[in-house]
């Protein structure tokens, strides 16, 4: 029986009424935001198990375009039902097997040309919060077309030195107290990266953080947890407005 991985009580969230807007892109359903002034300038954001309708990824989408940024974030569940609350985490390995944060290639590359196409994107980064930091972590070794990215808490999987090549940079933001990912294994990250990773990257962990801390909406904060994830936040969007 594994734990609720989000130990944020995820029922009790606030409402939130979002300041972007719902499109088809193909075959993808995606939430779109896009700042008060044009620019060339987008970032895809990777929801969590939770889904792309998920209060709190919406937040974010918001949260960027407020920086700038033309923000979307598509459903990579493709239609799928995300992970409830509700569901047991004795069956969660069988709905991972059905959403593999691996296979995003192709629906990356769909938002990826509608940015430029009906947007006119010429810079995209991209962020991922837990399932989406491990898409994140995936795309940035294989998809040049994303300038820069910022896995949040994505788990560190599959020791192998493909694992490392990062082609553009890439920031890692870890919590802490995150029972899902060790210390052990973000500092087995950080020697690997040292080794083989030949562009920009950075590791941060923040102290006292569970896994999901840096996606809360200021309501929902606990005071002592606040300006650890503001600078979580801060971070992520200076790491972005470096490359993007």
């Amino acid at each position: 029986q594994m734990a609720d991985p989000f130990l944020y009580n995820t029922g009790e969230r606030s409402h939130y009424g979002c300041l972007g807007h719902e499109v088809q892109i193909e075959y993808l359903k995606a939430y779109v935001c896009r700042p008060s002034v044009s620019t060339d300038k987008a970032v895809i954001v990777v929801h969590d198990i939770l889904g792309w309708r998920f209060p709190d990824i919406r937040y974010i989408v918001d949260l960027m375009a407020g920086h700038g940024y033309i923000t979307i974030c598509p459903d990579f569940f493709k239609g799928t039902k995300p992970w409830t609350t509700t569901d047991h985490w004795a069956d969660f390995s069988d709905w991972m097997k059905n959403h593999d944060p691996m296979k995003v290639d192709r629906e990356a590359d769909v938002v990826l040309k509608y940015l430029k196409e009906q947007c006119g994107a010429k810079t995209i980064g991209i962020l991922g919060f837990s399932w989406g930091g491990m898409a994140v972590h995936h795309l940035m070794l294989k998809n040049p077309q994303l300038t820069a990215g910022v896995s949040l808490y994505g788990r560190i999987i599959r020791d192998s030195e493909e694992r490392y090549n990062l082609l553009n940079p890439t920031f890692f933001i870890f919590g802490e107290k995150d029972h899902t990912i060790s210390l052990d294994q973000i500092f087995l990250l950080e020697d690997k990266l040292k080794q083989y990773c030949k562009v920009q990257y950075k590791i941060k962990v923040y102290p006292g953080q569970v896994h999901g801390f840096a996606e809360l909406k200021p309501e929902d904060m606990r005071p002592d947890d606040k300006p650890y994830i503001e600078e979580a936040r801060r971070d992520m969007i200076d790491w972005i407005k470096m490359f993007v």
